[in-house]
């Protein structure tokens, strides 16, 4: 366990040190930061000035090296966009972000996973036929068409929901949540809806495909023979079985939730980081973006590592292998 562990812990740093690799070059060569803050009009010397300051005269590894160094740190320098510290803009919108990501799984949890059970134990029927088929629609519609028609129905038509921005939010020190007021429900409830249509779509025929691979099985063939009812073949042996990819492909599908959500960010106008990287490749703000890139590949290590964790101590055989090649 412990060589497993450490194993994915050095994989995790090169990864991260490669992210960073390719967001430090960001710095390199889109813009020039000197230009960005100090304009067209400033005088050579103060360019020099600033680029000093700002350590740009510096050797490439010496750059890198510092770079690193303030990135374990949370730091990423200043928002050529807004003058303030990147660090503090990530803050005050990971909240939001991790907030609609979290509703977004939940929904696609508690709805997919039935669903596939049901398409799988009544294949062939007509319910099951029509699941299978919203299933292919939520696959395939791209996510901004999907947020569109929500918004067009619910919004414009029928006028229940509101289509932007997140509404009322109360803080709680240093973090802003929307779950405590009706307001803020009111405008969680489109944008997660349509955050979660596609993973819900997968998770649903996931947990289909696999429910039928395990009801062939001989164990459950087993169970059927020692009389058995359907509620414990079904719930008791095949569905615990059938959850063990699934753990793994909702657990990577959080981290791109977090990643993906700025096509439904940018739709619902929700105060995001998905949100605030797109403002931020408009004005070309590299610290920004660098910044996003990196929190990104954090939460997609950390995540992986988390799956893996469970994945080891959900499924036995990767228990018994690991022993027997250890011996």
């Amino acid at each position: 366990m412990f060589v497993f562990i450490l194993r994915r812990l050095v994989q995790a740093v090169v990864v991260m040190l490669t992210v960073a690799f390719l967001a430090f070059m960001l710095f390199q060569y889109v813009g020039d930061p000197v230009t960005s803050i100090l304009g067209q009009d400033a005088t050579q010397e103060q360019r020099d000035q600033l680029r000093q300051d700002l350590g740009l005269d510096a050797p490439f590894p010496v750059q890198f090296a510092r770079f690193v160094g303030n990135a374990v740190q949370g730091e990423f320098g200043l928002s050529l966009r807004q003058g303030r510290k990147v660090s503090t803009l990530i803050a005050e919108r990971f909240p939001a972000t991790l907030e609609l990501a979290l509703a977004a799984a939940v929904i696609a949890l508690v709805v997919g996973v039935p669903l596939g059970v049901y398409a799988a134990l009544r294949r062939g029927r007509f319910g099951s036929q029509l699941v299978m088929t919203l299933s292919l629609l939520g696959v395939s519609l791209p996510t901004f068409l999907i947020g569109i028609l929500l918004i067009l129905f619910f919004s414009v038509t029928l006028k229940w929901l509101p289509s932007f921005g997140r509404g009322d939010t109360v803080a709680i020190g240093a973090w802003t949540t929307g779950l405590l007021t009706a307001d803020g429900w009111k405008h969680l409830i489109l944008p997660a809806i349509t955050l979660s249509v596609f993973q819900l779509a997968l998770i649903l025929r996931l947990v289909r495909a696999e429910m039928l691979e395990v009801l062939r099985t001989d164990y459950v063939k087993f169970a059927r023979a020692r009389g058995l009812q359907d509620r414990a073949v079904y719930f008791g042996h095949a569905l615990k079985n059938t959850l063990v990819p699934v753990i793994t492909i909702t657990g990577l599908q959080l981290g791109s939730l977090i990643a993906f959500a700025i096509i439904t960010e940018t739709v619902f106008q929700w105060p995001g980081m998905g949100f605030l990287f797109i403002q931020a490749v408009q004005f070309a703000d590299v610290p920004v973006m660098a910044a996003y890139l990196c929190l990104i590949a954090l939460i997609f290590v950390v995540v992986n590592l988390v799956v893996d964790l469970l994945y080891f101590l959900v499924d036995p055989r990767l228990r018994i292998e690991r022993s027997a090649a250890g011996h």
